[in-house]
């Protein structure tokens, strides 16, 4: 199997301190169980119906979480370089996932096995460190899947578009269009529409500032 490179465990390990700081020794323990990962553009991670043996951190490339509905395909998420993937509920639970989660790009990823993540909590070592890991990410997951969900509840698709437009503007553009309208709850037609109004808009707001 490849190897990972220093210069990419020392960045996950600097990203992974949002979550929980090793040592030294954990973190040579924890590192025993990473592999990486090539995942090509349309590829899946985890398909509908598989059991998700792994989670990734997502070094270069986008992936978006999909599932039928009548025969359409219904994107529900999407994840970028520097965020944990994976089919959590899958993963935790040993049951198969509800969602495909495919590729939109070439990906790189830094991944870890349920299997080895049994071996890292039943080592005394490394076992709180990687309990509080769960916890934390379980916390992020929540309060990502909360926003989403208000979001759908108290914003048109408009104004959720203008929202990931403030929040994200550079990578709105890594996702196609129809995958974009899908997320939104709209025709790409219709998020053409959008797009449009609020390129008017901010072209008349910039000529007036030049006006004056």
């Amino acid at each position: 199997m490849e190897a990972i490179s220093n210069e990419t465990l020392v960045y996950f390990r600097q990203q992974l301190a949002a979550f929980v700081t090793f040592t030294d020794q954990e973190w040579s323990i924890f590192a025993e169980q990473l592999y990486p990962r090539t995942i090509r553009k349309r590829e899946p991670l985890i398909r509908h119906g598989e059991i998700c043996n792994e989670i990734g951190f997502i070094l270069s490339g986008s992936f978006r979480f999909y599932f039928l509905k009548d025969g359409t395909e219904i994107s529900n998420y999407f994840c970028f370089p520097g965020e944990l993937i994976s089919s959590y509920y899958s993963f935790l639970k040993q049951a198969p996932s509800f969602p495909t989660i495919e590729a939109m790009e070439d990906a790189r990823l830094v991944c870890f096995s349920h299997a080895g993540l049994q071996k890292l909590l039943a080592n005394e070592l490394v076992a709180p460190k990687m309990e509080r890991f769960g916890r934390m990410v379980a916390e992020y997951l929540i309060c990502c899947y909360e926003e989403r969900l208000v979001s759908f509840i108290t914003q048109n698709p408009e104004e959720r578009y203008r929202q990931l437009l403030q929040q994200q503007p550079d990578l709105l553009q890594r996702i196609p269009q129809h995958y974009l309208a899908n997320y939104l709850g709209i025709t790409p037609v219709s998020l053409s529409r959008i797009r449009k109004r609020i390129s008017l808009a901010t072209t008349g707001k910039n000529a007036m500032v030049l006006a004056s």
